[in-house]
């Protein structure tokens, strides 16, 4: 499979692009895209924005997952006179509108989840495109360690859905708690005044939480796999 790299190359060598006309359209900074192709790896989500933003013929789903076609169909477009973002990170044209969810540290202090609650500024918290193909999610938060595997594995990105009245959480199924000790991934079961957190990997044994200890929680409803 291609990587994030890959596929902007390749978008860039299908539209005749080189590095200096992409950093000029998109305002990117002198050098990013070299340092980017050098090091193989992705970019942070407000210069993936900009490359959107200049290029709207460009599938961002395509670029960040390699599914679907590179280009939209029949697309075009003609930028709002304001060009400005709104309240909720939508940048907005005649046809098509960019979103955007926070991306949340996996070793971020307790209580961080609020942070997709919209209790920081924009400069405090990396944000990335939506994908458009998966169901609607709140956050996404990138895995670490192997507790999870098979079915996670570090450096996984999940896209995760708050879950809003406790009748709704789907025990055994991963979930995401925002706990007074800091952010897990686990298999939940409900266990009274406590919720039993269950690994995959079996060499991690069962541990349980307060209920009166869990600030949020949210559900696993997508992944996205870097290669």
């Amino acid at each position: 499979m291609s990587t994030f790299v890959q596929r902007l190359q390749l978008f860039m060598e299908s539209r005749k692009i080189n590095d200096n006309q992409m950093t000029i359209a998109a305002g990117l900074s002198n050098g990013l895209l070299g340092k980017t192709k050098a090091s193989g790896k992705g970019m942070s989500s407000l210069n993936i924005e900009k490359i959107l933003l200049a290029y709207p013929e460009l599938n961002s789903e395509w670029l960040l997952t390699g599914k679907g076609e590179m280009l939209k169909s029949n697309i075009t477009l003609t930028a709002d006179s304001s060009n400005d973002f709104v309240d909720d990170k939508e940048q907005h044209f005649h046809d098509i509108t960019f979103k955007t969810r926070p991306r949340i540290p996996f070793d971020a202090a307790a209580g961080s989840l609020s942070i997709a609650f919209g209790s920081v500024t924009e400069y405090e918290c990396e944000r990335m495109p939506v994908i458009p193909s998966f169901p609607k999610y709140d956050f996404t938060i990138i895995t670490r360690g192997d507790s999870m595997i098979p079915e996670f594995q570090s450096g996984d990105e999940l896209a995760c859905a708050f879950v809003k009245e406790s009748s709704f959480i789907q025990w055994g199924r991963p979930h995401v708690l925002d706990t007074t000790q800091g952010v897990v991934l686990k298999k939940i079961f409900n266990n009274q005044n406590s919720i039993i957190c269950r690994s995959i990997n079996s060499d991690y044994p069962d541990f349980e939480v307060p209920k009166n200890e869990i600030y949020h929680i949210a559900i696993v409803v997508g992944l996205l796999r870097h290669f």
